[in-house]
């Protein structure tokens, strides 16, 4: 028996998508009132969507600083547009949500990676994370969290 998606589990993939759009056209346009017709959601997770896609573009600057500083070897510009935006979207989790724990976010990262790209995608989203996770100074109340837990 295959288990439904939580609601937000369906607005983060909602929000990939739209990031991934956004990242495509490099700005607004027909296409979103397009895409929510093709794919709705209940309201509450629309909110939620449309929220981390706001999130993201308002922080998109520091976000990509922080996954070049963390990202060994890769320039952001350079990493295929799913992994990024998963990440992106992963980070701003990070950064700006704390009411949302690391490993929900984490592992939403994974499922992202899982659904939409390729195999080798999963490994590279993981350990980005788990290196800003591990590393970035702003993160320590959400280690912190993760210690207390285990």
């Amino acid at each position: 028996m295959s288990r439904r998606p939580s609601t937000r589990h369906e607005a983060r993939e909602r929000a990939l998508q739209l990031l991934f759009q956004w990242d495509i056209h490099e700005q607004g346009g027909a296409w979103e009132q397009d895409f929510w017709e093709q794919f709705p959601l209940e309201e509450e997770a629309k909110e939620f969507a449309t929220g981390l896609v706001a999130g993201v573009r308002k922080c998109l600057p520091e976000l990509d600083t922080v996954l070049g500083r963390y990202a060994t070897n890769w320039k952001v510009s350079r990493m295929p547009i799913v992994d990024r935006n998963i990440l992106r979207l992963s980070l701003y989790e990070l950064l700006w949500m704390p009411e949302l724990p690391a490993k929900v976010s984490i592992n939403e990262a994974l499922e992202l990676a899982r659904a939409f790209a390729d195999e080798e995608a999963r490994g590279f989203v993981n350990g980005v994370l788990d290196k800003i996770l591990n590393s970035e100074p702003r993160l320590a109340a959400k280690r912190a969290e993760i210690l207390s837990t285990n």
